[in-house]
């Protein structure tokens, strides 16, 4: 018996080594390929699974078959795995995965835009709508709320306010391109994604001088020592130009849009410069007296707006 009892007390610790080596080979197995915080470069298109309806790519030859290489540019998009960028059940299917590899997955109407929900189709009063809105089909704007005008009798408006894609299933095919190491590409992927315009930026290091106040460690009588010292720090440098000035998310969520990018990049800070070259629209009333049409002439502000497909209602909304 005592024979016995030695050999199971020599092999049960045997196993628990085994079982511990299982679990890391296991643990490393799941680390490899691409992980959440990797910045990764897609090519991708989305369509409803019903229709096969057009919802996003990055192909041009695609866009220009369906009609919409007009409305953009058509090229890979950065992304970073973990931050929300694409739908959990893409994110799912790209993680662990090499460069080269894609896949076709589908994303349920819950996931993707929302199911379609009756109550979100209301009936308002027409003088809500704008007169060269009032037909069917017309986006509208009602009290903050996007939506789509169904039907118009007399003073009375039916509006739909779910998303146009609601209620569809979404098939998402992709492939993985490259990971995208450089700070500089890694900065210029998350702006394009964000505001979708194509801004000149580069990276600089600069020497700053910084000025901080150090607390005595021991002596409680001692006052507080002000210092100041040169660091190092990476700066982003970003063109302005009246696209960005004028875009409706960068002055909505520049402080977000700003800390996610030095969140995710080595950047420490990002200076915004806006250059100024004489070739504006001009100064209203110069050159030929208030309200005059000489050489400056009168800016129209709806005309200029309009020409940078700008909403300037949507604006006031916002705001």
């Amino acid at each position: 018996m005592s024979d016995e009892s030695d050999e199971v007390e020599e092999t049960e610790p045997a196993q628990d080594v085994d079982a511990g080596a299982e679990e890391q080979d296991a643990e490393t197995e799941t680390e490899d390929g691409l992980q959440d915080g990797d910045f990764v470069r897609l090519d991708y298109t989305a369509r409803t699974v019903e229709g096969e309806q057009l919802v996003d790519t990055t192909d041009p030859e695609i866009a220009e078959e369906e009609g919409v290489d007009d409305q953009g540019d058509f090229e890979p998009r950065t992304i970073v795995l973990g931050e929300g960028h694409l739908f959990p059940a893409v994110e799912d299917d790209v993680r662990g995965g090499e460069v080269g590899d894609g896949g076709s997955v589908v994303v349920g109407a819950a996931e993707a835009f929302g199911e379609y929900d009756e109550e979100e189709v209301e009936t308002v009063s027409a003088d809500k709508i704008d007169e060269d809105d009032r037909y069917p089909g017309a986006r509208v704007r009602v009290d903050g709320q996007q939506g789509v005008l169904e039907t118009i009798i007399g003073g009375r408006a039916r509006v739909d306010f779910n998303h146009p894609l609601a209620g569809e299933d979404i098939e998402y095919d992709y492939e993985v391109l490259e990971v995208v190491d450089d700070d500089l590409e890694q900065a210029e992927g998350l702006l394009d994604m964000f505001l979708e315009l194509d801004l000149e930026m580069w990276i600089d290091t600069d020497e700053i001088e910084e000025t901080r106040v150090e607390e005595p460690d021991d002596d409680e009588e001692a006052e507080p020592e002000t210092v100041t010292e040169t660091v190092e720090k990476q700066t982003l440098y970003v063109e302005s130009d009246p696209q960005l000035a004028m875009n409706q998310q960068w002055m909505m969520q520049k402080q977000q849009i700003a800390g996610q990018i030095i969140d995710m990049t080595s950047v420490d800070r990002i200076l915004i410069q806006e250059v100024l070259d004489g070739s504006g629209m001009g100064m209203p009333g110069m050159m030929g007296g208030m309200g005059g049409g000489g050489a400056g002439g009168d800016v129209d502000i709806e005309e200029a707006l309009e020409d940078a497909d700008i909403d300037a209602d949507e604006i006031a909304d916002e705001l």
